[in-house]
């Protein structure tokens, strides 16, 4: 947890946002796997962490803000709990360590709300995206369960984004030990990409060197010798020479806090020369996002210059034909790269994405272009200082997509289809760092960037 001043700040420059009424942040409860004393690895809500810092689950807290008093809601242990679990502190207690006075049983919250929406206020809420939320969020309120998310407050959504998009130091500094844990992972993943490995042991390992620090995987391991899947979660196959191995992995500190790295490299140490050209050209591409990523630029701008970078060296290798700027706005590129450069990090890999994505990546000034890969681009709007965002270009070669495409003819200007036909069994690369934007322009995170030239990955893996 953050010295209580950085709790107490956070929520009093939300309430200066807000127009009036009580905002309720709700934090999440256990989530039982197969039975109820059986649950899977709590994880607390980002927003009421960022609001209220309190780990544990049955935490709700309110804002009033016409009146400044917070109170946070949740209940003391019994002794069957602390038969259980040992001595905890008091909801007081807790309550005081992140600068709020006002505590009170959960069951009060219920008729703190009904007071409210009596006196006709306001109460502003965030989009639930747990099912216990939902149904609770229906008994506090009155809203069925299958119409709260509709009645979120878009105020509050934009609000708590603006706040949560600016890193504070504390929160750059817990990132980059995220990215320090990331780093070990992907160099243990690159030491072990050996013929004959099994891909789910060294996905094992990966997870294991985050819970050595106590903490854990920012979201599920992608590690897969077919990295032409771009979400490959399934890691029941045997390494083999000539095919290269992608790993997207990343860390999530104890202060959840996360990391995503991604890695492509060749099983056994060496790449051969078709390898070695296509991933230089992601690397060129990942190298000039870093370059020209800076406060007042648009991600969706660097993303787009990217793909004139992808095109080009795709061209030079004779996969694709024509003007690249053409090439581009047409959107022959996302053939091979059918996603965007990357998304907004820091509390959720995916930045506040549970908050509705088109309010975190996008405004009223920049809005997401409907076009095949171009569409997918999650983080599109102008970058400021102290915004963590990933760079993770690629290229990938999906046989089913090249045969759809080819045989729906689509941009037969720009694509030597004969050609592509030929790396139909290459596979896929992905190269992804975080970086920060900074005064005038962005570093990575983390003490030491991840080995990702042919050179620094080949020489990792050779030991």
């Amino acid at each position: 947890m953050f010295d209580k001043s950085v709790y107490v700040n956070r929520r009093e420059r939300l309430m200066q946002k807000m127009s009036g009424g009580l905002v309720l942040i709700l934090g999440n409860g256990e989530a039982p796997a197969n039975y109820t004393d059986n649950t899977y690895k709590f994880r607390q809500d980002s927003s009421f962490l960022y609001f209220f810092g309190l780990n544990q689950p049955g935490f709700a807290g309110v804002m009033d803000v016409d009146s400044g008093e917070t109170c946070l809601f949740g209940n003391d242990v019994d002794m069957d709990d602390i038969i259980w679990m040992g001595p905890q502190p008091s909801v007081k207690e807790q309550a005081a360590s992140v600068g709020v006075v006002n505590s009170a049983p959960f069951a009060k919250l219920a008729e703190v709300l009904q007071q409210a929406i009596s006196a006709g206020r306001k109460i502003h809420f965030l989009p639930p995206y747990r099912f216990r939320n939902m149904l609770l969020l229906e008994d506090l309120l009155g809203i069925h369960h299958s119409l709260v998310k509709k009645y979120a407050s878009l105020e509050l959504i934009k609000a708590v984004v603006s706040l949560r998009s600016v890193k504070e130091q504390c929160e750059i500094d817990e990132i980059d030990r995220a990215c320090n844990i990331g780093y070990e992972m992907h160099v243990a993943a690159m030491k072990n990409a050996l013929p004959g490995v099994k891909e789910h042991y060294i996905a094992g390992l990966i997870e294991g060197i985050a819970a050595s620090y106590g903490s854990m995987v920012s979201f599920p391991v992608i590690l897969s010798q077919n990295g032409e899947t771009l979400h490959n979660h399934d890691h029941s196959k045997t390494l083999t020479v000539g095919r290269m191995m992608l790993t997207d992995a990343g860390a999530e500190t104890t202060m959840n806090y996360c990391s995503d790295f991604t890695r492509t490299v060749p099983v056994g140490g060496r790449f051969d020369q078709r390898q070695k050209d296509v991933y230089n050209i992601v690397l060129a591409c990942n190298n000039k996002a870093i370059e020209i990523a800076r406060p007042g630029v648009t991600y969706q701008y660097v993303h787009l210059e990217v793909c004139k970078v992808l095109a080009q060296g795709l061209k030079d290798l004779g996969l694709m034909k024509g003007d690249v700027n053409a090439a581009v706005a047409a959107g022959a590129h996302a053939l091979f790269m059918p996603h965007g450069l990357g998304h907004m990090m820091g509390l959720d890999v995916h930045d506040m994405e549970d908050l509705g994505q088109i309010y975190v990546g996008y405004d009223d000034e920049t809005r997401p272009i409907q076009q095949f890969g171009t569409s997918s681009l999650r983080m599109g709007r102008r970058l400021e200082k102290g915004f963590v965002i990933t760079d993770e270009p690629g290229c990938y070669f999906i046989p089913a997509l090249i045969d759809q495409w080819r045989e729906q003819g689509l941009h037969k200007e720009f694509l030597v289809y004969d050609k592509i036909e030929t790396y139909k069994d290459f596979g896929g690369i992905r190269l992804e760092d975080d970086i920060l934007i900074t005064d005038n322009g962005s570093r990575f995170m983390g003490e030491r960037r991840t080995p990702i030239t042919v050179e620094e990955v080949e020489n990792t893996i050779n030991g």
